[in-house]
């Protein structure tokens, strides 16, 4: 019989290989039986990974050790529900000889815990705290596809597109930020056929949904000092957590507060005005009647005039993401950034902010040379036609697919009338 995974080797367009697996999906079932049809999640799973340039013999890079390790796992939220992980999965995992892992929102695994003869195991294909197993690093695999979908997922052995990864199942569900909906991560159940049930994925839900409750408890036990947190990144709608409650706002109104946020000193009602309209004949009536609108909204006594300012600490995660990337982290920066700042936002000043992250980002990626952190960029909404990534990608990756897809966007550049450039990021 012919080796199905030779259509998988660098050569071959993604097409083929998205084939490959498919044959190869046969091949590795049970001798005598009908081989079962691959699952539309696989497939869509299995296309991605092929356009990401994923190769079937690869494996994953360990992004965070020691120190490193230590302060981000310390400082991610899902450190607050570890204990409950260990509680429900912990004894499930040690006695039927399998792991618990819990990734965050890009695919890194953070923990990874359970039977020790199994931790060895996966040690040798670096399922470890630290390494990247993203669909775009490593693939088809349970924890990554589960965060690339936002729904929980299980994959069974020949369904994972990495061979050495193959002789495992797993399932893994999301976690979200119940105040925001933001993606966290994901946790995960990994080990050998034991798994192949459908009450693996069912436990694995029910288990991340359990963290989401408790999540949900903590947030009003948090201290008063952190003030309210605005989420403003990969939504047109801001939402704002104050007090122990989400509210989310209107577009103006979430104009208006990006732009507070950003100048704790105040903004006279002409340079707001100028920040936010693009129509100078608005009249300050209209801003006037916005602000009022907002007061009632915020509360009494927290939005204050001449100059127009905030009275009490608000924390963006647009701000989050530039300490970071001002730090040097930037696959930390990468990891808190769902989408552009509001992103249907035209006002000046706003566009301006959107334009001063993205390039940020996009210039450390490009400096950076990650081949793992450029796929993650170029394979979202906001970044699938970024030429420059796409340059730094085909260059620090070369695969077909990329160089492909690069000679595609340049080739659109260069025609009469292609577009001068990317839109905002």
């Amino acid at each position: 019989m012919t080796d199905p995974w030779v259509a998988l080797e660098p050569g071959a367009d993604p097409a083929e290989r998205v084939r490959a697996l498919h044959r190869a999906h046969e091949t590795f079932t049970e001798a005598g039986t009908v081989p079962r049809p691959v699952r539309g999640v696989v497939a869509d799973s299995w296309r991605r990974s092929a356009r990401a340039g994923v190769h079937p013999d690869g494996s994953a890079d360990v992004e965070l050790t020691d120190g490193d390790l230590g302060t981000y796992r310390a400082e991610h939220p899902l450190a607050h529900v570890m204990p409950l992980f260990r509680e429900l999965l912990g004894p499930f995992a040690s006695d039927g000889r399998h792991l618990l892992a819990v990734c965050d929102a890009r695919g890194r695994l953070l923990w990874v815990e359970g039977h020790a003869s199994t931790l060895r195991q996966a040690g040798r294909m670096n399922f470890v705290p630290g390494a990247r197993w993203s669909e775009s690093a490593v693939g088809t695999n349970a924890p990554g596809t589960a965060v690339a979908v936002g729904r929980p997922v299980q994959v069974f052995a020949a369904e994972h597109f990495v061979r050495r990864v193959q002789p495992w199942t797993c399932a893994a569900a999301p976690v979200h930020d119940p105040r925001t909906g933001r993606l966290l991560g994901a946790v995960d159940i990994t080990g050998g056929n034991g798994l192949a049930h459908p009450h693996s994925l069912g436990f694995v839900r029910a288990v991340a949904r359990a963290a989401e409750s408790q999540l949900a408890l903590l947030t009003p036990g948090r201290p008063a000092a952190r003030g309210s947190e605005l989420a403003v990144l990969g939504r047109d709608r801001a939402v704002l957590t104050t007090g122990g409650r989400g509210i989310r706002l209107s577009r103006r109104h979430s104009e208006i507060l990006v732009l507070l946020a950003e100048r704790p000193d105040g903004l006279t009602g002409d340079e707001l005005a100028c920040a936010l309209y693009e129509d100078e004949s608005v009249t300050p009536v209209t801003l006037r009647a916005e602000l009022a609108r907002l007061r009632q909204v915020l509360g009494p006594g927290v939005l204050a005039s001449r100059p127009y300012r905030l009275t009490l600490p608000l924390e963006s995660d647009a701000a989050v993401v530039e300490r970071r990337l001002a730090a040097g982290a930037v696959t930390t920066a990468l990891a808190g950034y769902p989408g552009p700042l509001l992103p249907a936002s035209r006002a000046p000043a706003v566009v301006r902010l959107r334009r001063r992250l993205a390039d940020g980002l996009r210039a450390a990626l490009v400096a950076g040379a990650d081949p793992d952190l450029l796929a993650d960029w170029v394979h979202a909404p906001w970044g699938e036609d970024d030429v420059e990534v796409w340059r730094a990608l085909a260059a620090a990756r070369p695969t077909p697919s990329h160089r492909a897809r690069l000679a595609a966007l340049e080739a659109e550049l260069a025609a009469p009338g292609g577009w001068a450039g990317r839109e905002d990021g």
